[in-house]
């Protein structure tokens, strides 16, 4: 998987955190070497190596990181999974903001993994959507691809998703999506319905993907039956751990969970130093 370029975003979250200089940091002798572990404290899928190694690259290129995991791999309770060695005060500079990024991105894999568990053997995809912290987009739809789920379109800008909003300003969900087809040939169309009455009018118009708004388990089975495959099905709203097995089994394509990015718990890990 396309791994994003983290040392943006690293950049700016070392800003935020080390301003002009890390004062306490400052009270350790400049050539003190030390080292570090870093474990797990509960069971979870690694993510966000990367941008905990930035973090660390950025303070001082002569910090050395050994892994010994990777992301997307499945973790233990008390599982050694990295080594670090070099300058103490870089080392001490950066331990917060690098275990914030790997904390929060292995939450978004092992909540991603646990959904994706969870529908084995459906054939439904369970899909991210837009709803992700500010500024850790592409981090966080990196962390739900190792968690095992896929991405829904990543911004405004590489699909059409027509909701009611649009359709009211359009005048019909025919002519939102007669003119996406218009304007943006070749990229996906994907319209939002209420109920089997616009799902009929969506069908009509030969759109990509069909979103079923709040679909309970009957009608999205009918919804099924209805489209006979002539487009994919996508079910949105109260998706939960609990009811998302039903609802893959209705036999729609894709089930959509805005939880995976928006309600993040961060990891239990902890990093351990140790002078040299």
């Amino acid at each position: 998987m396309t791994l994003p370029d983290p040392n943006p975003t690293v950049a700016l979250a070392l800003a935020e955190d080390v301003g002009g200089g890390d004062l306490t940091a400052a009270l350790i002798p400049e050539d003190a070497q030390a080292e570090a572990t870093v474990v797990s404290r509960e069971p979870a899928v690694l993510c966000g190596t990367a941008w905990f190694d930035a973090v660390f690259h950025q303070l001082d290129p002569r910090i050395h990181i050994e892994w010994r995991a990777a992301d997307g791999d499945r973790i233990e309770p008390d599982q050694l999974l990295c080594t670090l060695h070099g300058p103490a005060r870089a080392l001490l500079t950066g331990e917060r903001t690098a275990l914030n990024f790997l904390q929060a991105l292995s939450g978004v894999a092992t909540l991603a993994r646990r959904y994706a568990d969870l529908v084995a053997g459906t054939g439904a995809t369970i899909l991210d959507t837009r709803k992700t912290l500010p500024g850790l987009r592409l981090a966080q739809k990196y962390a739900v691809r190792c968690g095992g789920c896929q991405n829904h379109r990543i911004g405004l800008f590489d699909a059409v998703l027509i909701k009611e909003n649009h359709i009211m300003a359009a005048g019909s969900i025919t002519n939102a999506i007669t003119t996406a087809r218009r304007l943006h040939p070749g990229v996906t169309v994907e319209v939002e319905v209420e109920n089997r009455v616009e799902l009929e009018e969506a069908l009509a118009a030969r759109p990509d993907i069909v979103m079923l708004d709040n679909f309970d388990l009957a009608t999205l089975a009918e919804a099924v039956r209805i489209t006979a495959k002539r487009v994919k099905l996508e079910a949105s709203g109260n998706v939960t751990t609990t009811t998302v097995r039903a609802i893959a089994e209705t036999g729609v394509d894709y089930i959509s969970v805005g939880g995976l990015t928006k309600d993040v718990r961060a990891v239990d890990l902890s990093m351990r130093f140790k002078t040299r």
